[in-house]
Order: structure tokens, then sequence, then C-alpha cells
């Protein structure tokens, strides 16, 4: 006799997590509201996972995985690296909870750390040689620049403290950027 097929998927049960970590946060996240969410009971949650913490801990890598998405999808055009930023911009515009529980929580990271510990980073940074033409230690000086103004925009939109347009975004990026290029030239010629 073959064992009873399990109906609530490992994948089920995370795509419920997502879907209300998205409206609510982290905080709407619990065993009873994704029972709920899947009309089922709390048993197949912990049929699939060991602990609460286990699923956060998946659930926080699909995030990750949509805010990667973000950060790439255009990065096919003619200005791959305004492309990563633009993309950071529009997680945070169109997904707010998910970008608050990525960059908008308590960490014990450094700066250094806390900008360059994803996947994304390495994307970011072929872009930004590509369109800097800096030497790698100084593009990544630049990147970090740049993001701590993306990261600022993003922020500012997340908590509603600003609401750019898509013209805007794309126009202060390329003020920023042409303006962060002066600066390093600057430099060289001081140096």
């Amino acid at each position: 006799m073959m064992p009873p097929t399990t109906k609530i998927q490992k994948e089920d049960i995370l795509n419920a997590a997502y879907d209300i970590v998205r409206i609510e946060g982290m905080k709407g996240i619990n065993a009873r509201a994704i029972a709920r969410k899947l009309n089922c009971s709390i048993q197949p949650i912990f049929y699939q996972f060991t602990n609460m913490d286990e699923l956060k801990h998946e659930l926080l890598y699909k995030i990750m995985r949509t805010f990667q998405r973000y950060i790439t999808e255009n990065s096919d055009q003619s200005l791959p690296y305004k492309e990563v930023g633009k993309g950071y911009i529009r997680f945070a515009k169109e997904e707010p909870q998910l970008f608050r529980i990525i960059f908008m929580h308590e960490t014990n990271l450094s700066s250094q750390d806390y900008i360059f510990r994803d996947e994304s980073y390495v994307e970011a940074m072929k872009f930004a040689k590509m369109s800097t033409k800096l030497d790698s230690d100084k593009v990544e000086a630049f990147h970090f620049k740049m993001w701590i103004f993306i990261h600022g925009i993003a922020s500012m939109i997340v908590t509603k403290t600003f609401d750019f347009t898509d013209e805007q975004i794309s126009e202060i990026l390329t003020d920023e950027f042409q303006a962060l290029i002066l600066l390093e030239k600057e430099k060289e010629k001081n140096e």
C-alpha cells in the first residue's frame, strides 16, 4: 500500500506565506494565518517545515530572489547600471513590505557587508565597471556612494516621504551618476 499523497506541498506553504508577507510584512506570518490562507489545519505546515524559523528562513530566500529579479530584469538595456538602480527603486515602490523586510530592520552587518551581501552585487559591480570605466578599487567606492543615494530614494518611497515619478527617478539617477563621475575625475586630476 502506498503512503497517502500530501495535498499541501512545501511550495504551496511558501507561496501562501509570501502572499501574506507582501501585504502584512513579517509580523503577519504565523502558522494559523498560513493555514487559513491554505484552508487547512496547521499540521501540513509542520509536516513540511521543522518549525516557523525554518519556514521564515526559506521565505526570506524567496523574497531575496524576487529582489534579485528586480535588479537584473532590465540589464539588457543600453544603460544596465542605471537599470540596476531603477530596479532597486521599483522593488521598493511595488513591494514595500518586502523591501522593509530586507532593508529596513536592525542588522549587525557593517555598511560594506550590508551592501555587498547578496548575489546582485556581482552583477551591479560588473555594470558599474562597464559604465564608469573606473579601476576596481575606485568602482567599489563609486558603487557604495551610488547605492546610498538609491537606497535613500527607495526608503523615501517606502515610508511615503516622497513619491517620485519614473521620469524624476531616471533624471536624478543620471544627475547623481554624472556628478559622481565628475568628482572622480576631479580627484584624479588632484592626485
